[in-house]
């Protein structure tokens, strides 16, 4: 069945406070949030352009600032071994010597249609600026996939520049179409010194900065200095990882978060993946390496949570699934559940100074609908069954069956349930323009 091309009304939805609503759509916005009308009165029967979301919770669509598409999905051609950062970067690398622009470009637009598919309309993905004499080879297949995709999800791209990557090419990949500069000062010999070398390209180009910052339980602190160095910038600034951060004494700490707030610096965190990478050296009592998702929180500091890495070295597992990120900000980070949602939806779309969205009069009709009850319940289940709204656009639908086999309990012959199954790899891009 195809996609409508257009929406006007979202009938009978579940907010996430459980209030029940019609929400009208129109030009991209929001226009309208009223007490629901029940599809079945018979009053109020679907018209053109409207979708009846009764036993679907209406939220925010995700937005994740943290992906890394070019390096997503690559697991199963590396093969590498688990292990830490320094593990997972070799293994990288070596794998990077190798690969072409069009596996990157092959990869890359698989993983952004399968988060689009889960609800994310916004991506803000790191790509490597490589080593040797063709730099921006990540760049160009990265370019390529976001207008191709300029349809359905809004990427945004990040010069990922290690110390070893001469400014030259950092220029290059800006030139080529890259939106900020990014790059990992804590792996330098001398970090405060790579951490003014990109601030000060930065600056000399007029665009924003994204880093990882301090992605270690010991070792170099830098995130004070980076806040201090961006003070009074008008260019959007966030620092993903922050994982030394939650290693310190708690003034120290303290101390750090009133500087990151006064500079309004933006933190990512990205839990898979630092749960997955950090604590290898302590097999007692291992740390978990996450941010102080806690503190930041209630200290007001612009907070967002990505999916980060997606089967590759860095990361084995994960589905790039906003509902998995919210969930391990409440087990890992201690989160309330709205608080987690917010964290990958409304406050990553903060960190990345996109457009307020989600249904509330006024606001960008980006939309996720998930089959369920109560915010809790889909956060909890993550259910396949989803609908997918960018600019008022319904962009993806996925939809499950299950059917159980006959019990005491049950009637006598299989009947279909509302129990989610798994659904498929989402529809190409293709058939859904």
């Amino acid at each position: 069945m195809a996609l409508p091309a257009q929406v006007s009304s979202l009938r009978d939805a579940t907010l996430a406070d459980g209030s029940r609503v019609d929400v009208d759509l129109a030009g991209g916005t929001v226009l309208a949030v009223r007490p629901a009308q029940p599809v079945g009165d018979p009053r109020a029967a679907l018209g053109a352009g409207e979708l009846d979301l009764a036993g679907y919770v209406l939220l925010p669509a995700a937005a994740d600032p943290h992906a890394h598409l070019d390096k997503a999905r690559s697991w199963t051609a590396i093969r590498p071994p688990m292990g830490d950062l320094v593990t997972a970067i070799t293994s990288w690398v070596g794998y990077a010597a190798v690969m072409s622009e069009d596996d990157v470009a092959e990869r890359a637009r698989a993983q952004a249609l399968a988060m689009l598919a889960r609800g994310t309309t916004a991506i803000r993905t790191h790509v490597d600026i490589r080593r040797g004499d063709d730099p921006t080879l990540n760049t160009r297949a990265l370019v390529r996939v976001r207008d191709e995709l300029a349809p359905l999800v809004d990427l945004e791209l990040v010069a990922l520049a290690g110390p070893e990557v001469p400014d030259a090419s950092i220029e290059a990949a800006l030139d080529a179409g890259v939106d900020l500069v990014g790059g990992a000062p804590h792996l330098a010999l001398e970090p405060h010194a790579d951490l003014a070398r990109l601030l000060a390209i930065a600056e000399r180009r007029g665009v924003g900065v994204d880093l990882h910052v301090d992605e270690s339980l010991d070792g170099p602190v830098t995130l004070d200095a980076f806040a201090l160095a961006v003070r009074g910038w008008s260019s959007n600034v966030s620092a993903g990882h922050c994982c030394r951060l939650g290693t310190l004494e708690t003034s120290e700490r303290q101390r750090i978060i009133a500087e990151v707030l006064a500079s309004d610096v933006g933190v990512i965190a990205n839990p898979i993946t630092n749960l997955y990478l950090q604590g290898w050296q302590h097999p007692t009592s291992t740390p978990r390496g996450l941010t102080p998702v806690r503190e930041l929180v209630d200290a007001g500091v612009r907070f967002a949570a990505g999916a980060d890495n997606v089967r590759d070295p860095f990361n084995p597992l994960g589905r790039g699934d906003a509902l998995e990120t919210a969930m391990l900000l409440v087990v890992a980070g201690h989160l309330t559940v709205a608080e987690a949602y917010a964290a990958v939806s409304s406050g990553a779309r903060e960190v990345m100074r996109l457009p307020l969205a989600g249904p509330t009069a006024g606001a960008a009709a980006d939309l996720l609908a998930v089959r369920g009850a109560d915010l809790a319940e889909v956060v909890a289940d993550a259910p396949a069954d989803r609908l997918v709204f960018r600019a008022g656009r319904l962009v993806a639908r996925t939809t499950t069956s299950l059917e159980l086999a006959p019990s005491s309990f049950a009637p006598s012959s299989f009947a279909p349930s509302s129990f989610e199954a798994s659904s498929s790899e989402p529809t190409p891009v293709e058939a859904l323009r």
